[in-house]
């Protein structure tokens, strides 16, 4: 094989310097997209291009249109920036080029998540005894904890939706607050539930669920199979709700219990914000990502579930040139992916790099930045419309249409990027610190480009 050390160096250089230049570089105003779409199109070359040649072209034609949203000044999407050590990892898993299949097809990658599994669930709270899968992001794990708890509530009813699908079992009644993310409904209908079986709950002022209201729903609705969503943190506010009441509420009625946590439950993490939390471990199932508060390369996130042989029944198959080891179920017996490539050596690393004490600080430092950021907005006279429990922050600049005025302002001026939302039936721009490299002068200056903008 050829000397590939000149190639992935190249990579690797300019990787660094990307790295590097996230500090000072613009946050958004990206190039036009036709234009891109353009610089990226033409005819298919008839004939080969050395390698060295496509990567100098590919950095040359991406750069324009790269969004800075790995740098410290990002604040849309709940989306964290990526640690040295597990960006580096990533970098490595690719030139393996391993499928995390099972322990036979890569015995290394299967010990990474077993690991780094075992790691995550004595952060996060959860039962040691828990399931992990590796999936992309909160929507897949949403969908692998919603499937296992469709297997698990039909076969308490005497059903095997495995083997004879949905037509003819009994109804599955599916209760979830008012204010739930939108990955929960979707992951509904890709499971052939639907949205329409959604039971709504009302949410308080702040958008966690109303245990009154909850009990309300439980109480009058006809008995069955029934599955309880819970949240901790809300995308808008960060709420979460009160998980230790609603499941005592949920068990009641023999409902299995799944917790989105897409962010809210790294609040497990630190002392500080545990008690937002409080219960987790007595849910069935648990969704999260990496790629948000934990600074994983995208995508990255982590189905966990009480009751591994529900969660292997919905997600594994039997084929015979596929078959694993002896040992507990892992990679494609937990995830709906067969071809999946090895996204625990970069949340090992990340784990590694940041400690038990990394992580609390890490959480701790993005939540006192979101205060930062209200009271420096508060002062110059906006209102921010929640109570900021976590690391999101609401801002409303006056009416709907000045609002959507100065966050388009502020993602064309490029010194910090903030995402806008509908809360309450009224526009906000949405304030959202995750990133690992945010210090109190980042906030600072982009307190200043706000005022100056929203002027």
């Amino acid at each position: 094989m050829e000397d590939l050390t000149p190639l992935f160096r190249l990579a690797a250089d300019h990787a660094a310097r990307y790295r590097r230049s996230l500090r000072d570089r613009p946050v958004g105003i990206p190039a036009d997209q036709d234009e891109l779409t353009r610089a990226f199109s033409g005819p298919l070359p008839t004939t080969s291009t050395p390698p060295e040649q496509v990567l100098t072209d590919l950095i040359a034609t991406a750069e324009p249109g790269l969004v800075a949203s790995a740098g410290p000044r990002y604040f849309g999407f709940v989306t964290g920036g990526a640690t040295p050590a597990s960006t580096a990892a990533d970098m490595l898993a690719t030139a393996w080029d391993q499928f995390a299949t099972t322990a036979v097809s890569s015995p290394a990658a299967i010990a990474a998540e077993t690991a780094a599994g075992t790691w995550l669930k004595d952060l996060l709270g959860i039962p040691a005894s828990a399931t992990t899968g590796f999936v992309t992001g909160c929507q897949a794990a949403n969908t692998v904890g919603l499937a296992a708890a469709r297997h698990h509530v039909l076969r308490q009813a005497g059903w095997d939706v495995e083997r004879r699908g949905l037509l003819g079992a009994p109804p599955i009644r599916v209760v979830a607050g008012e204010e739930r993310h939108a990955t929960i409904d979707r992951s509904l209908r890709l499971l052939g539930l639907g949205s329409d079986v959604v039971e709504p709950v009302a949410a308080d002022a702040n958008g966690a669920i109303d245990p009154a209201s909850l009990h309300e729903v439980l109480r009058t609705a006809s008995p069955g199979p029934l599955i309880v969503c819970l949240q901790a943190g809300n995308v808008n506010t960060g709420a979460c709700d009160p998980l230790r009441e609603a499941t005592d509420l949920a068990r009641r009625h023999g409902a299995w219990v799944h917790v989105d946590g897409a962010f809210g439950l790294w609040a497990a993490a630190s002392p500080a914000t545990r008690h937002l939390v409080d219960g987790v471990e007595l849910a069935d199932s648990w969704a999260c990502d990496g790629h948000k508060w934990l600074n994983v390369p995208y995508d990255s996130a982590f189905a966990f579930c009480a009751h591994p042989a529900a969660h292997t029944a919905a997600m594994s198959y039997t084929a015979a040139y596929l078959a694993g080891s002896d040992g507990p179920p892992a990679g494609a017996a937990l995830t709906p992916e067969s071809s999946r490539r090895a996204r625990g050596f970069a949340v090992w690393s990340a784990l590694r790099e940041l400690g038990r004490d990394g992580v609390t600080s890490l959480v701790d430092r993005c939540c006192a930045l979101a205060r930062r950021f209200a009271t420096g907005l508060t002062a110059a006279g906006f209102e921010v419309a929640n109570d900021v429990v976590l690391n999101q922050v609401l801002v409303n600049f006056g009416d709907d249409t000045r609002t959507d005025d100065v966050v388009r302002a502020v993602q064309s001026d490029g010194t910090c990027w903030t995402g806008a939302t509908t809360w309450r039936g009224r526009r906000h721009m949405r304030i959202s610190v995750s990133n690992a490299t945010t210090t109190e002068t980042d906030v600072d200056r982009s307190i200043a480009a706000i005022i100056r903008l929203a002027a």
